[in-house]
């Protein structure tokens, strides 16, 4: 892999290929609409990125009566659980557009529950998080947790009483995807690149997984490569699994784009917190892009090397050498960094991600390049200005027929601006074609991939 190096380079999210990808017809054609009108007993639609505002602020009303939420995606309402039946509980939910949802175990009954898991059942391979749609805490434990572990967490769940937890096995072991990518490298780890940011210090940096900060130091963009970045700050295992890493060379501009192959990119608007019930879309190193919804929040995952606790469960597969990789909604808000999880792009899984609210917040990073401008910032594969931001579903692949799919025909080529067939370079889902690996782009103006895996 060659780059030129230029003085004022770009550098766009470099998250990878698009070889055998998993989603297909991802997108929701009204999924970036805002919510609609009504009356105050109809609840009203909204959209995913407008859930978690609203469900804060009924939280801070409720007080003691607010129970969780989540996102009710095929109907577009925002669901309140709530313990007892109060009728003005109801009706400042209704008034707020929302829907309540009358339930057994308070926020309190939750957070000491989870509590008591921490204390008698933190067992290597085991996780947990609260679901708010049944309204318990869902434990999983993987193919490790045997004999008198498998005992111990399954007798710390049944002594929580009835409905309060649920314990279930999971495909595989839980582990962190560090290995067997083709994205950054650093020493013997390879990592997928999560978000570019710009430090507190005002220099251009880019976010990836905690634990590919303590793997390495230096972080090259090639096996075998020059570095180009050192590891700043890294948290790994604790409160959380994220590092910063800041670009040796401060002329990198840290475009605030996802690189989702075929030299389409997605602009990345602003870090936004997760809800239950959202789809989401994961790029990594080594599947490429994926899709799938948010099952749990603040989950706590004993790995091997520690527990992590204040992640976002997902349904999304994920696979070694995707760790680090990004986390997004289709209309450009960064969600997550993946961190680890149990199975595989093939059998399935579940896959826990660090929220990039907190991580930002914890190293005093912003998104994107702090002097590029939105414009600018927003040009991710190209110049700003010479395209509009692509449809995360453009490089997609339709499983059963190997075919491209582009529900929304809104792909562009970054260099003329022109609508172009995202399917004229996407491997299908065999893996048969030429796969498009998006690494760190030095080309000032068509920023495509000079490798391939």
């Amino acid at each position: 892999m060659s780059h030129k190096r230029i003085p004022k380079r770009k550098a766009a999210i470099a998250v990878g290929g698009v070889a055998a990808l998993g989603a297909a017809a991802l997108l929701l054609p009204n999924a970036n609409a805002s919510q609609s009108n009504g009356d105050a007993a109809t609840p009203r639609t909204f959209a995913a990125k407008d859930v978690s505002d609203v469900a804060s602020m009924l939280a801070s009303q409720l007080g003691d009566t607010f129970a969780g939420s989540y996102y009710d995606a095929s109907q577009k309402q925002l669901v309140i659980n709530v313990v007892g039946n109060n009728s003005n509980v109801v009706n400042q939910i209704e008034k707020a557009g929302a829907v309540a949802h009358q339930v057994q175990n308070s926020t309190a009954d939750l957070r000491a529950a989870a509590q008591t898991l921490k204390a008698d059942a933190t067992v290597p391979g085991t996780a947990w998080s609260v679901d708010p749609k049944t309204n318990e805490i869902r434990v999983s434990a993987d193919s490790t947790v045997t004999g008198d572990k498998w005992n111990t967490v399954e007798s710390t769940v049944k002594n929580l009483g009835s409905g309060v937890a649920t314990l279930t096995k999971s495909a595989g072991t839980l582990k962190t995807f560090v290995d067997g990518g083709d994205a950054i490298f650093g020493g013997n780890a390879r990592c997928s690149l999560g978000f570019n940011v710009t430090a507190g210090d005002g220099t251009p940096a880019f976010l990836t997984a905690g634990h590919c900060g303590v793997a390495a130091a230096e972080w090259s963009d090639a096996q075998g490569g020059a570095p180009i970045a050192t590891v700043d700050q890294a948290t790994f295992p604790g409160a959380g699994d994220f590092s910063l890493v800041k670009y040796d060379d401060p002329a990198t501009q840290a475009n605030s784009a996802v690189n989702v192959g075929n030299g389409q990119s997605v602009q990345i608007n602003q870090a936004v917190e997760a809800a239950v019930g959202q789809q989401v879309f994961r790029m990594g190193s080594t599947t490429g892009l994926h899709d799938g919804n948010v099952t749990g929040l603040n989950a706590t995952v004993n790995y091997p090397e520690g527990t992590v606790t204040g992640l976002i469960q997902t349904d999304v597969c994920a696979e070694p050498g995707d760790s680090g990789g990004s986390l997004f909604t289709q209309d450009g808000g960064a969600v997550g960094l993946t961190s680890g999880g149990s199975g595989d792009c093939t059998a399935g899984g579940e896959t826990f991600f660090q929220p990039v609210t907190t991580a930002l917040e914890a190293v005093g990073a912003t998104l994107g390049a702090g002097d590029a401008g939105a414009g600018d910032a927003g040009a991710g594969a190209g110049d700003a200005g010479a395209g509009g931001a692509v449809d995360p579903s453009a490089g997609a692949v339709d499983p059963g027929a190997g075919d491209a799919v582009d529900p929304s025909a809104g792909a562009v080529d970054p260099g003329t601006g022109e609508a172009v067939d995202p399917s004229a370079s996407a491997s299908d889902a065999a893996g048969a074609g030429t796969a498009q690996n998006g690494t760190h782009h030095r080309s000032r103006k068509h920023h495509s991939s000079g490798a391939s895996q």
